[in-house]
């Protein structure tokens, strides 16, 4: 599965877009030793994208960039799978090469792989910017289920919020582990909803 093998670029295209796909199938293994919370991939990666968008904004950096680099961060894992800290011991992938097979004949290459090649480097403010996006995904996960009893993610969250790079990530982390993860919803509510939906509302 090393690429083209003649196919033609729409082809290639085709079967880059169905290999995305495979993303929302593809587990993130870690929660299995947390004990609670699940996410595959995909869903992953689409927030890692929106907070890499903000840290850029935040960073006076260049949202569009670090926006891709956190949206194909993890294409890899389509191939490779996602291994957790305890798979690795005894397992390993060759990443760069999954994502040069993934976009192999697509016309995707240069862009793709010189994006991933700035990722991997974490030389760019941009590249800084979009692992921090990866991990407060992460720290998002785990004050949620830090705020739901799991004494675990308590501190696996003590330890993420020191893999933080930047000023603005550690700034947005702070903020989210002092932060109730339904506080967005539950404080904002309108009152009167809480009285219309048991028909409250209705005359008698």
């Amino acid at each position: 599965m090393s690429g083209g093998n003649g196919r033609n670029r729409m082809t290639r295209l085709a079967d880059f877009l169905f290999e995305c796909g495979m993303l929302r199938k593809t587990p993130r293994t870690g929660y299995q030793f947390l004990g609670s919370g699940s996410e595959n991939v995909a869903e992953h990666s689409f927030r890692t994208a929106v907070i890499g968008h903000v840290l850029a904004k935040m960073a006076g950096a260049d949202p569009a960039r670090t926006t891709y680099m956190c949206l194909f961060h993890d294409l890899h894992e389509a191939r490779t799978g996602d291994f957790n800290y305890v798979n690795r011991i005894y397992n390993g992938s060759e990443r760069t090469e999954a994502v040069k097979h993934a976009v192999a004949g697509t016309g995707l290459e240069e862009d793709m792989l010189g994006y991933w090649k700035e990722l991997e480097e974490t030389e760019t403010l941009e590249a800084r910017l979009a692992q921090d996006a990866d991990q407060l995904d992460f720290i998002l996960n785990l004050k949620e289920e830090a705020d739901m009893g799991n004494r675990y993610a308590v501190e696996w969250l003590e330890i993420a919020l020191q893999r933080v790079r930047t000023e603005w990530g550690r700034e947005l982390a702070e903020t989210i582990a002092e932060t109730d993860h339904k506080e967005w919803w539950f404080l904002a509510r309108d009152e009167a909803w809480w009285t219309r939906k048991n028909g409250g509302h209705k005359k008698e």
